[in-house]
């Protein structure tokens, strides 16, 4: 699954703004405060709407009130649209997921309107599948069959327990409903990294993690599981660690005494391993990128603020490499940073630029739009020494 096309209104800085074509790598600039963190925060806002309630999701970011865009009145509103493979049809299909939320007649936030629909066939209007508001609404209960006309669908009143929460994720449970299902999986499995250098070098109870967490405080754990489990993807990952950090010759998660787990980095140039506690920032940070990189079950999609904190200049454009061969197996990677070096490995089709204007509000601009930039980065001009001199600016917004 990909998404191609977000629409977001009335969220934070984000009042009216589409992102569309959106390519397997997604690279977003912008000035401090122009907006950036607040579109990867949807996909956390999401996530946790989701794993609660529209309520909950709110409250941990100040409720309704903070979270619409100031001076609006309208509803907060999400769209997306995303391929979906249809294995049965040899197709992919458009899919679009509409969510908003706004104050019910007791004035409390609620799920004011919830769709889903796409096509059964190559040609023809989408079909809707779910329709909610304030947790009433219907659902095509044969979706999972051979259907080939809308009017032998069977569509049923199926209230929600409450208004605040997503229909997706009520339905998304059961196997009638494989749209709501897969798209409230891929939702689930969204990752936003918030990692920590001070968490990833301290030792770990010994456990079975498959996946590097947020923080990144398992990676001894999960780096373990790679060098048992995938051992041809762990000796790859280190041998590039090798490659980008002079002197390194191996990366060993070993186990203690005490049933513990730490990270253990030789130097060729001295006789005893360093303890993750012992080594740079740096090593520390691009031996947890390769690792959550070497995922065999990649996410569906991959978000990561601002990599290049720590990270030697020259070291970016590998890393750029990296997310990309990590978006060809099957991941989407939506990356922000303030870093011209790492700019400079894009291609106009893979960069958005977020601006904030007089009004306090932020558009966002691909940079694809503009003929003169993609003409400057055909003849030779690389995309971050574009942006130092401010020529990306002149882009216009979606």
């Amino acid at each position: 699954m990909r998404i191609e096309t977000i629409r977001i209104k009335n969220y934070k800085a984000l009042r009216d703004v589409e992102i569309s074509n959106i390519g397997s790598l997604a690279v977003f600039l912008g000035e401090n405060g122009s907006g950036k963190t607040t579109l990867f925060d949807i996909f956390g806002f999401l996530s946790d709407c989701l794993a609660g309630d529209v309520s909950t999701a709110l409250g941990k970011r100040g409720g309704f009130k903070e979270v619409r865009s100031r001076e609006s009145d309208g509803d907060i509103q999400f769209i997306f649209q995303y391929r979906m493979d249809d294995k049965a049809e040899s197709f992919s299909r458009l899919c679009t997921y509409e969510m908003s939320i706004g104050l019910d007649e007791n004035g409390d936030p609620g799920v004011s309107k919830e769709i889903l629909r796409y096509r059964r066939s190559r040609y023809g209007e989408p079909w809707k599948f779910i329709d909610y508001t304030y947790g009433k609404g219907w659902a095509i209960t044969n979706e999972s069959t051979n259907l080939k006309n809308i009017k032998d669908a069977k569509r049923e009143q199926k209230p929600l327990a409450t208004s605040n929460i997503l229909a997706i994720n009520s339905l998304g449970q059961m196997k009638e409903f494989p749209a709501a299902r897969e798209f409230r999986n891929v939702i689930k499995d969204w990752f936003v990294s918030d990692f920590q250098i001070d968490a990833a070098r301290q030792t770990q109870d010994v456990a079975s993690h498959e996946q590097l967490n947020t923080l990144g405080d398992n990676i001894a754990n999960v780096a373990r599981f790679l060098l048992e489990k995938h051992p041809e993807r762990y000796e790859k990952l280190t041998e590039k660690l090798m490659t980008r950090i002079p002197g390194i010759q191996s990366v060993e998660p070993a186990e203690t005494i005490d049933g513990r787990v730490l990270l253990r980095f030789s130097d060729g140039r001295f006789k005893d391993p360093f303890i993750a506690r012992y080594v740079s920032d740096g090593t520390i940070k691009i031996f947890a990128y390769l690792v959550m990189l070497a995922d065999p079950n990649p996410h569906k999609l991959l978000c990561v603020e601002e990599p290049e904190n720590q990270l030697y200049p020259l070291l970016l454009e590998i890393l750029v490499e990296e997310f990309r061969d990590y978006a060809e197996t099957g991941g989407q990677v939506f990356v922000s940073t303030h870093s011209p070096d790492l700019v400079n490995a894009l291609e106009p089709g893979e960069v958005y630029l977020l601006k904030k204007g007089d009004d306090g509000f932020s558009s966002i601009a691909h940079i694809a739009n503009n003929e003169d930039i993609v003409s400057l980065y055909q003849s030779g001009d690389k995309m971050g020494y574009l942006w130092k001199e401010g020529l990306l600016d002149s882009v216009k917004p979606i």
